[in-house]
C-alpha cells in the first residue's frame, strides 16, 4: 500500500517534532524543514503530496512559499499554520491555493484529524475523475464505428454540436442504429460534460407519469405527493436531457415540451412559479416526423423547433463497407468482456454478415457476433452458428468482397484462388490436412518448399505437421 508523504515546514522544531510524531504514528511519511531554504530542497527530493507550512519564516514568507509550491506542483495539498492568525493572512492563503489554515497554538490530534480527511477528499476527487475519463472514453466517437462516407458526416456533425452547444439536436434514425450513443457523445465532449445527462423514453412511461417525470411535483400536488420531487428539467439543469422516442409523446406533452424549449422555464406539477433551466435538448425518434406532422399525430410547430440541427443516422444495410471494421470492433471488445480469443472471421462468415440486410442495424449485428464468439471453439468465426435466417439471405445474394469499395480485408482469409465452400459445409481440418499432403508430394517432402507453396513459414508447417501426425512423411 503507498504511503502519502507530508513535508512540515516551521522553525520551532518542537512543532515539527510532535507533528512528525503524530502523523508518522498515523502512518504517513514525513520529513520536516526549519526555514525556505530547507523546505524547497526538501520539496524538490522529497515530492510530497501535502505540506504543513507555517506562514512566517526566518527567511521567507511562508505566502511566497506556497505559490511556488503551486507552481510546481498544483496537486499539492497544503495547510497553513500560523501564531498570528487573522482574518486577511487567511484569505491571502486561501487564495494562493491554501487547502486549510489553522491558528497556533493548536491539537495535534486535531491537525491529524484534517491531513486524514484532506487526503480522503484527495482519494475522491481522483475516483470521481477516472470515472468521468472512463465514461468520456465509453462514448468517446470512435464507439460509433466506421469510415464510410455517411459514417464520416455523422462525426462531422456530433463534433460541431458538441462544440458550439448547440441547444437542440434531432437524432434521426431505425432501431439499433445507435442514436443514444450520438446523444451520450455529443454530450460528454461538450462544455456541459461536467453536468447531468438524463435521458427517459417517451414511449415507456405513460403519460401521466412521464409530465411528473419532466416536470417534477410539490408537495400536496396530488393523493400520494408526500415531498416535493424535482424533475429532469431541474435535475438536469446545466447539462442535456435525452428525450428518446419523441415521436411517441403524447399531443398535450408536446405542447408543453414546445413551452419549456422556447422559454426554458417549467413548473412543477402543483407548484405556482415559474422556474428556469438551462439544458440541451436532444431527442431522436425512429419515425418519420414529418408524415406525422401531417397525419396531425405531432404538432408541427414542435417538429420544426426540434428540426434545427439534425443528423441522420444510416441504416447498416446502407453502409455495407463498415460492417468488417464493426465486426472486428465487436471481437476485440467482447474478447476482452469474455476472455475469448477469437483472431477473425473466415471470408464465408463475412460474406454472409455483409450480404444480410441487418433490420436490427448495428445492435442485431453485435448481438449475432456476439452469440457466435460465445459458441465457437476454433479461434476463427465461421457461419455455421450464424442465424439460418443470415446463412440463407447471404446464398441468395453473394457477390464478390470487392464490389464493395472502402472493405478492410486484415482479418478476412484471402479469396485468391478461393474454394468455394459447399452448402452442406466442409472439414477445415481436413482440407488443411490434404493440402500439406499435396504441397509435400509436389515437393518431394522438401519441407522449405512446401512451406513456401503454402504461405506458411517452415516453423508453422512442421506445427501442423505434428498436428495432423504427418511427421514421419515422406514422398513415395
Amino acid at each position: 500500500m503507498k504511503t502519502s508523504r507530508i513535508l512540515i515546514v516551521d522553525d520551532e522544531k518542537l512543532v515539527c517534532w510532535s507533528l512528525g510524531e503524530v502523523l508518522t504514528a498515523a502512518g504517513f511519511s514525513v520529513e520536516t524543514a526549519l526555514n525556505g531554504v530547507e523546505a524547497l530542497a526538501k520539496f524538490n527530493s522529497f515530492q510530497p503530496e501535502m505540506v504543513l507550512l507555517d506562514v512566517r519564516l526566518p527567511d521567507v514568507n511562508g505566502i511566497h512559499l506556497l505559490t511556488q509550491f503551486k507552481a510546481s506542483d498544483e496537486d499539492l495539498m497544503v495547510v497553513m499554520i500560523t501564531a498570528f492568525a487573522d482574518a486577511d493572512s487567511a484569505v491571502n492563503a486561501l487564495k494562493a491555493g491554501a487547502d486549510d489554515y489553522i491558528g497556533k497554538p493548536f491539537d495535534v490530534d486535531y491537525i491529524r484529524h484534517v491531513v486524514e480527511q484532506l487526503f480522503e477528499k484527495k482519494q475522491l476527487r481522483q475516483e470521481v475523475n477516472s470515472f468521468k475519463r472512463e465514461l468520456r472514453k465509453k462514448y468517446d466517437y470512435d464507439n460509433f464505428i466506421g469510415n464510410s462516407p455517411k459514417a464520416i458526416e455523422v462525426f462531422k456533425l456530433i463534433r460541431v454540436c458538441a462544440e458550439t452547444d448547440v441547444k437542440i439536436v434531432l437524432v434521426l434514425g431505425e432501431s439499433g442504429t445507435g442514436k443514444q450513443l450520438v446523444a451520450r457523445a455529443i454530450h460528454y465532449h461538450s462544455a456541459r460534460a461536467e453536468a447531468p445527462f438524463i435521458e427517459t423514453n417517451c414511449a415507456a412511461i405513460p403519460e401521466n407519469l412521464l409530465e411528473n417525470e419532466l416536470f417534477g411535483h410539490e408537495k400536496g400536488a396530488f393523493t400520494d405527493a408526500s415531498s416535493r420531487h424535482k424533475g429532469i428539467f431541474e435535475t438536469a439543469n446545466g447539462g442535456s436531457v435525452f428525450l428518446d422516442e419523441i415521436g411517441d409523446m403524447p399531443l398535450i406533452m408536446q405542447a408543453k415540451i414546445l413551452k419549456v424549449i422556447d422559454s426554458n422555464t417549467f413548473r412543477r406539477l402543483g407548484g405556482t412559479t415559474d422556474l428556469e433551466t438551462d439544458v440541451r435538448f436532444i431527442t431522436a425518434t425512429n419515425q418519420n416526423l414529418k408524415k406525422l406532422v401531417a397525419a396531425e399525430q405531432f404538432r408541427g410547430d414542435l417538429f420544426y423547433r426540434l428540426n434545427v440541427m439534425t443528423i441522420q443516422i444510416p441504416p447498416l444495410r446502407e453502409r455495407r463497407e463498415d460492417i468488417p471494421v464493426l465486426v472486428n470492433y465487436f471481437i476485440d471488445r467482447l474478447n476482452k468482456e469474455y476472455g475469448k480469443n477469437i483472431t477473425g472471421v473466415s471470408s464465408a462468415a463475412m460474406d454472409c454478415l455483409i450480404h444480410f440486410d441487418w433490420p436490427g442495424n448495428v445492435r442485431e449485428l453485435r448481438n449475432m457476433v456476439e452469440r457466435a464468439m460465445m459458441l465457437e471453439n476454433e479461434t476463427v468465426l465461421t457461419p455455421r452458428y450464424f442465424s439460418q435466417e443470415i446463412r440463407e439471405c447471404a446464398e441468395q445474394k453473394m457477390m464478390p468482397l470487392s464490389s464493395l469499395p472502402g472493405i478492410p480485408t486484415e482479418r478476412l482469409l484471402p479469396r485468391k484462388n478461393s474454394i468455394r465452400l459447399p452448402l452442406e459445409g466442409i472439414s477445415l481440418e481436413e482440407m488443411e490436412k490434404d493440402l500439406i499432403l499435396q504441397a509435400l508430394e509436389r515437393f518431394t517432402g522438401n519441407q522449405t518448399q512446401a512451406a513456401k507453396c503454402l504461405h506458411m513459414s517452415r516453423d508453422t508447417l512442421r506445427y501442423r505437421m505434428k498436428k495432423y501426425n504427418l511427421e514421419g512423411y515422406s514422398s513415395a
